[in-house]
């Protein structure tokens, strides 16, 4: 049950296509809560994000740390679940997270080539696992 959790998205190129690949973390610990590689950002999208990480965690009193994004905003919303926009501070927490992805990826150009999306996205997940095993 983390008091914060800060919720974002990064561009993932698969091949010639975008997707895109949100991540809730808690930023006291750096812990990866949930990650899912999604082929748009769109409200509904993050919604299906935001129910998945509520079947896996308790964060109905969480304090979510989001950016401007009015999709991330309007769906937490529609879940009833507090949010602040804060651009620096705990929210940096996701975007350490996407730069060690990008950075483990760079040798991809950030970019997975002849590989289907469930298989970047199990990269993804299994990346997650370990970053979770090291902090």
């Amino acid at each position: 049950c983390p008091n914060h959790v800060a919720l974002d998205e990064t561009v993932i190129r698969i091949n010639d296509e975008q997707f895109w690949l949100y991540t809730a973390v808690e930023p006291e610990t750096n812990r990866i809560l949930h990650s899912r590689l999604l082929p748009a950002r769109t409200t509904a999208l993050t919604e299906r994000f935001l129910r998945e990480l509520k079947q896996k965690h308790d964060v109905a009193e969480s304090l979510f740390l989001v950016d401007g994004a009015p999709w991330l905003q309007t769906a937490l919303s529609r879940h009833s679940l507090r949010f602040q926009h804060l651009t620096h501070g705990n929210r940096n927490a996701v975007e350490r997270v996407y730069r060690e992805v990008k950075r483990r990826t760079s040798s991809f150009s950030n970019c997975f080539s002849h590989v289907e999306p469930k298989t970047a996205e199990n990269w993804l997940l299994a990346h997650a696992r370990w970053h979770n095993s090291i902090n």
